[in-house]
């Protein structure tokens, strides 16, 4: 394949902008798109290259066949889809295919075989992944549901077939409940995915969830670059992500790391991906999901690795050979990644919307922050409520975090409410800093890290204050200030 000299990032925010940066490096250019209200986002300014895309401002990023059209006028050889949006979308990747783009991302049929939840389960039970005990086809009919599920037996959970995110899930504790679970699930998955069909498995108690970042080229190399643990979870959805996982024993890692490489070299799988599991109480693995895409969450990886993610996507998409073996990839330290969201945790955490006044970043050795928010930014209220993200390293598990205290305490938005305050809490915790955490951690600490917010938000807010109101006086009065 020939070498790709230009890319349209057919996504908007932070991880436009990670692109960017990646495609500078290898020296390729770059070509933003945005919508109407994205005009001011700073990856339209950075790039080599912007063109907007009109009409509805949420189906501006998903509209492929525009998306194809201006990468073709900008004479792109290649497309990256980010992640969300048409990054799991096999027919966008297949159309990349057709008109001589290439796609930087993994092949169509893969795309759509795991975005279909019960026949990537089924795939990957015959190639030898533990699976979940649960539905083999998707059901659409509530009686139908109950009846399996008592077969399950309770605590089942409720999963939309056709998406992800944590949309269209339930779980299902008695069967005097499954009915009005059943219809809130398949309704919900309608209204985000298009289709309302779930599957049904038997629900694991207070499990850990641990993802395996896979990465392998078209010459049938697959290696791993190690395992992240996303447990700390609200509502199905990740909050923080740590790599390594900081209590994941040795013997359970090793099968982890044999059963997803495995898996993936039997169903030639090419580029990037994720294969996520349950681990329970006894270090039993259970298959949940593979994501055909970057994570949100793959800073943490390459901070441990040094391996940069997106560009090794892109040179892969060249059809170059992986330039290392699994024994030449190296983990050190630990990282943790805090999703900075426009959420108020104070009011059920509902979305923020706002422009920035004040915008203080941390910064020091062991410190990144991966976003596209600036003092005067305007967040809309169209997307997804993640503005940020805060990573933070050391070269152990305590290290890291003093350090993401540190970090946090430093970081400071002003404009609207955000979810910083309660990371500050979560790294306080006790069961937090000893690595205790599974996937309800989050729930059944809530109650007091609210009220623990609220007080550092004062805190910060009178803080600020006198700062502020300092700089006036020594302005006022044109005082020198005293060292």
């Amino acid at each position: 394949m020939k070498k790709i000299s230009k890319v349209l990032i057919a996504n908007r925010g932070e991880i436009a902008l990670r692109i960017i940066r990646a495609c500078k490096e290898l020296e390729i250019s770059s070509v933003a798109i945005f919508s109407e209200i994205d005009v001011e986002g700073i990856w339209v300014r950075k790039a080599d290259e912007c063109y907007p895309i009109m009409g509805d401002v949420v189906q501006a990023y998903l509209d492929y066949e525009k998306i194809i059209s201006i990468a073709k006028k900008a004479n792109c050889d290649a497309i990256h889809p980010g992640y969300g949006f048409l990054s799991e979308n096999a027919d966008f990747a297949k159309a990349c295919e057709d008109n001589g783009l290439i796609f930087i991302g993994p092949k169509p049929e893969h795309i759509e075989l795991f975005g279909d939840k019960m026949a990537s389960k089924v795939a990957m039970k015959k190639v030898g992944v533990p699976v979940l005990e649960g539905t083999d086809e998707p059901i659409i009919n509530v009686e139908e549901g109950a009846r399996i599920a008592k077969e399950i037996g309770f605590p089942i959970i409720i999963k939309a077939a056709f998406g992800g995110g944590g949309r269209g899930m339930r779980i299902v504790r008695a069967e005097k409940e499954f009915k009005d679970m059943f219809e809130s699930a398949t309704n919900e998955a309608k209204k985000y995915f298009g289709r309302g069909e779930a599957f049904i498995e038997k629900y694991v108690e207070n499990p850990r969830h641990i993802e395996i970042q896979i990465i392998a080229d078209k010459y049938g190399n697959v290696l791993h670059l190690g395992e992240r643990d996303c447990s700390i979870q609200r509502r199905h959805q990740k909050v923080i992500e740590i790599a390594p996982s900081p209590r994941l024993d040795s013997a359970t890692r090793k099968e982890l790391y044999r059963i997803a490489t495995k898996a993936m070299f039997k169903l030639g799988y090419e580029s990037v991906g994720t294969i996520e599991f349950l681990v329970d109480e006894s270090n039993n693995i259970f298959f949940i999901e593979m994501n055909t895409r970057v994570q949100v969450e793959h800073p943490v990886t390459e901070t441990i690795t040094g391996v940069d993610i997106i560009q090794r996507m892109i040179e892969i998409a060249e059809g170059d050979k992986l330039q290392f073996l699994q024994e030449d990839v190296h983990f050190r330290g630990y990282a943790i990644e805090f999703r900075i969201n426009a959420e108020n945790p104070q009011k059920n955490f509902m979305p923020s919307v706002g422009t920035i006044s004040k915008y203080l970043t941390p910064g020091g050795p062991g410190v990144r922050i991966d976003t596209s928010i600036y003092t005067g930014y305007k967040v809309p209220a169209n997307y997804d409520s993640m503005i940020g993200k805060l990573i933070v390293w050391a070269l152990d598990w305590k290290g890291a975090v003093k350090k993401a205290k540190r970090a946090l305490d430093e970081f400071y938005i002003e404009g609207f409410p955000t979810n910083i305050p309660l990371h500050r809490e979560i790294v306080r915790d006790q069961d937090f800093i000893d690595g205790k955490f599974t996937t309800n951690y989050l729930d059944k600490k809530m109650e007091i890290f609210t009220l623990h917010s609220e007080d550092n938000i004062k805190k910060e807010e009178e803080k600020v204050a006198n700062i502020m109101k300092l700089i006036e006086t020594i302005n006022k009065n044109n005082l020198k200030v005293k060292h």
